[in-house]
């Protein structure tokens, strides 16, 4: 499942509005938590699966979630 993000980002520093879309699947590499994004510039695909690092409080709710399913 395909999601796009909310309201456009004005890149005021790049003259831009910055869109993204991501399938919204949690990665793993090893090392990091990721999700895949295509980010957008007016429109223009300018990163295909760029990898945004989750945030800590996202993966520590995904810990007591898989936790919790465990049990």
């Amino acid at each position: 499942m395909h999601t796009t993000s909310g309201a456009p980002i004005l890149r005021r520093d790049l003259g831009v509005e910055e869109t993204t879309e991501s399938d919204n699947i949690v990665r793993w590499d090893g090392e990091r938590l990721y999700v895949e994004q295509d980010i957008y510039h007016n429109g223009q695909l300018v990163h295909r699966k760029y990898r945004r690092t989750i945030t800590e409080p996202v993966a520590r709710a995904l810990q007591a979630i898989l936790k919790r399913s465990q049990q």
